[in-house]
Parts: C-alpha cells; sequence; structure tokens
C-alpha cells in the first residue's frame, strides 16, 4: 500500500514546482497566509507545515518581519489608509494642496523600477499646518493603466489616492521602504517655505500588489520636527499573514 501523502506535503509539492518552473522567482514573497490558506482550502497550520517543509528543503527563507512606520506628532500613520484619511482620524489638523496631477513619461524610473511601460500618472502634494506652514512635500509615480486615463482631468476620489486606486481594482499589498536625512534644494525649500539646506527626513515607499507589480512609488520630504520613523521587528502573536509577521521568500533556485 502506498505511503499516504499528507494535505502539507501535497502542497509543499505543488509550491516547490512552481519555484522550479519559474512561475515563483527568486526573491519574492510568498502569498500569505490567507491566501494559501483559501487557495488550497485547509487551515493555517497545515500551510506552516507546508512552509516548513519547503525551508528544509532550502526552497525558501523565512525571517521576522520588520515594519516600519512614520509617525506625525507621535501617532503612527497608516499608509494601507493613505496619509489624508490617516492624518484626518488623528485628529490633526493638516490640509492636502495639489501641487501636480498628471499623465507623464518617465523611461529613467521605469528602469529603476523594472517595468516596461514608461507612463506614470505624478501627482505631488504638500501637507500644511493651519497657519500655512508646509510640513510635508510627497511625490507619488503610479504606472498608468487605463482605468487611471481619465484621473489627471477628474481628480482623486475624495481627494485620495488610496480611495482612487481601489476604486479601479488597485491596492498595495507590500512593498519596501528606504529612509535618509538630505538637505532641502532650493526649489524644495521655496515650496516648503524653508531655507534653503534645511536638513529633512527623506523616505522612498515602493509598494507593490498581491501579484508583484508596482502600485506606487512615494517619495516624501517630511519635517523632522513632527514626523519620525517607527521601526518595529519580530514577530507578533496577533499577525495572521506572511509579509506583515513572518515573511517567506522564494530562494534562488539550485541549479
Amino acid at each position: 500500500m502506498p505511503k499516504q501523502v499528507l494535505k502539507h506535503q501535497r502542497i509543499a509539492r505543488v509550491l516547490a514546482r512552481e519555484i522550479h518552473s519559474g512561475v515563483l522567482e527568486p526573491g519574492s514573497r510568498l502569498p500569505g497566509e490567507h491566501a494559501l490558506t483559501r487557495r488550497f482550502a485547509v487551515s493555517r497550520a497545515t500551510v506552516r507545515q507546508a512552509l516548513d517543509e519547503l525551508s528544509k528543503q532550502g526552497l525558501i527563507s523565512t525571517h521576522a518581519g520588520v515594519g516600519s512606520f512614520v509617525t506625525f506628532d507621535g501617532g503612527l500613520l497608516d499608509n494601507r489608509l493613505g496619509w489624508t484619511r490617516a492624518l484626518a482620524d488623528q485628529g490633526a489638523q493638516v490640509t492636502t494642496e495639489v501641487l501636480r496631477l498628471e499623465a507623464v513619461r518617465d523611461a529613467r524610473l521605469a528602469g529603476e523600477l523594472g517595468i516596461e511601460g514608461a507612463e506614470f500618472m505624478a501627482l505631488d502634494r504638500l501637507r500644511v499646518l493651519p497657519g500655512g506652514t508646509p510640513v510635508a512635500l510627497e511625490r507619488s509615480r503610479v504606472p498608468m493603466v487605463p482605468a487611471l486615463a481619465d484621473v489627471p482631468l477628474g481628480g482623486l476620489l475624495d481627494g485620495s489616492l488610496t480611495k482612487t486606486l481601489a476604486a479601479v481594482g488597485i491596492r498595495a499589498t507590500h512593498g519596501d521602504e528606504w529612509a535618509s536625512v538630505r538637505q532641502l534644494a532650493a526649489d524644495e525649500a521655496t515650496l516648503l517655505r524653508r531655507q534653503v539646506g534645511e536638513v529633512w527626513l527623506n523616505t522612498r515607499r515602493v509598494s507593490r500588489g498581491a501579484d508583484g507589480r508596482i502600485v506606487e512609488q512615494v517619495t516624501s520630504l517630511l519635517d523632522p520636527a513632527r514626523f519620525q520613523l517607527h521601526l518595529g521587528f519580530g514577530e507578533s502573536p496577533d499577525e495572521t499573514a506572511l509579509g506583515s509577521g513572518d515573511e517567506a521568500a522564494v530562494r534562488k533556485r539550485p541549479r
């Protein structure tokens, strides 16, 4: 009588085939636990057993998740909501001024992001305090798709980029963020009504959808007197999805 194949072994074999065939590329993130439990109609425990099996085979690597969050006056800003809503929910008296909303072509950025199309929707915004002092300058670039073609003329849905993208089925599920500090250039100092050479927090975030495609790149200059970058690490007992607690990434396939 042949040995019975357990559920987690079957799942591990399916995912292993996808890794070896190139469906799952080296360095890419696996879908979260919720997605895998739905796909295979099994429990989270079974999914974790399957991932452990793949890890033992050297096909994936896992590590404790690291989260970065920008804070405003000590309160966390949730990127999933978009900063416009996150600031409002926090009770922050900050308004948003749209400086630019148009379709642009940027072959250099497309090359940096590793995407074929060079057409983007460009959105530049200032976050301004009640007294008229800007505290943030954000430059968003979203790969242009047909569903977004009318946005530069019609404007954002409820003034929110997050809502605008969600309305056409585009949602960010994960990404990467980098932070540094740098001095304000002359044009930036003029927009922010500050002195040239002032040192501000500089962040760059690249977000992706569940399918791995680029959703947005946003670079931000943030007043360090009001904004900070908060880093979290380790595994939270409440985390239920890979990529927010533990992350699993496909290793380079053995030759």
